[in-house]
C-alpha cells in the first residue's frame, strides 16, 4: 500500500490544493472522519468545519469549508467545497461574510417554514451552529456577525 494519496480541493472560485498527503481529516455531516491510503470508496457530505491535511513529513495544513462533498477512494480524495479558504486567509471579515450567508439561509428557511418544512429549518439552524463552532475553533468571534444584512 502507498504511503500517500492524492488530495484535491476545489471551490467554485478556485483550486485550493492539489498535493500528496498521508491523511485527510474531514468534517462529515455524520461525524468527523479521517481518510488514509487504502480507504474504502465512499462519498461524504460535509458540514462547515476544518479540513486538515497531514503531509508525508507530518506537516499539517488547514482549510475552512462551509460544506460540500468529498469522494474518497484508495488512492485519492477529491473535495468539492461550497466555499473554502486556507486557514491563514480566514480573517474576521471573511468569517463575518460566511456567517452572514448562514444567517441569511436560516432566516429564509424560517420565513418559509410552511413551504420548506420544519426539517429544513432545523438543518439551517445546524448549519449556523456549525459555522459558529468553526469560527470559535479558529479563534474568531461568531458574535460579530449575528446581525444579517
Amino acid at each position: 500500500m502507498a504511503d500517500t494519496m492524492q488530495f484535491d480541493l476545489v471551490s467554485p472560485e478556485r483550486s485550493l490544493a492539489s498535493v500528496p498527503v498521508r491523511e485527510v481529516r474531514l468534517p462529515g455531516n455524520d461525524g468527523d472522519l479521517t481518510a488514509m491510503p487504502g480507504h474504502a470508496p465512499t462519498i461524504v457530505t460535509l458540514r462547515p468545519g476544518m479540513v486538515i491535511l497531514v503531509g508525508a513529513d507530518g506537516t499539517q495544513k488547514e482549510f475552512a469549508v462551509t460544506g460540500g462533498f468529498a469522494e474518497i477512494n484508495a488512492d485519492s480524495v477529491s473535495l468539492l467545497a461550497e466555499r473554502g479558504h486556507p486557514r491563514e486567509e480566514i480573517t474576521q471579515d471573511v468569517f463575518n461574510d460566511m456567517m452572514k450567508d448562514a444567517h441569511r439561509a436560516h432566516r429564509n428557511a424560517t420565513d418559509r417554514r410552511d413551504t420548506v418544512g420544519e426539517e429544513f429549518v432545523t438543518a439551517t439552524a445546524k448549519l449556523l451552529g456549525d459555522m459558529q463552532a468553526m469560527g470559535t475553533h479558529i479563534g474568531l468571534d461568531p458574535n460579530q456577525s449575528t446581525v444579517p444584512d
